[in-house]
């Protein structure tokens, strides 16, 4: 099991990227866009700069659902594989199954 505090750390992150998205959006694509003037692309860097960094989409790690765990995470099912294995042995996901040959 994962410290809370990292646990919690993360939920902030995936709020505060979830409130921020629409305005950094803009911001990035009046960057992008060649037409505005110099000014007004050097501003938007700016304001994109002053914004927390925790608002960036790209500071939130892949947490497992049950034990919170980072690594080995399975995107499709939002678990870790240690969990994966435990909740398929119990029979709690359905349609797998244990394989023998």
């Amino acid at each position: 099991m994962a410290k809370t505090s990292w646990i919690n750390r993360n939920d902030k992150r995936r709020k505060m990227a979830k409130q921020a998205e629409g305005k950094r959006k803009r911001l990035k694509a009046l960057i992008a866009t060649k037409t505005t003037t110099m000014e007004d692309r050097f501003s938007a860097v700016l304001k994109l700069a002053e914004m927390p960094r925790n608002s960036a989409k790209v500071r939130i790690k892949n947490r497992c659902e049950v034990t919170g765990r980072s690594r080995g995470f399975y995107r499709k099912l939002k678990m870790s594989r240690i969990a994966l294995r435990e909740m398929s042995n119990l029979g709690l996901i359905p349609g797998m199954v244990k394989s023998s040959w």
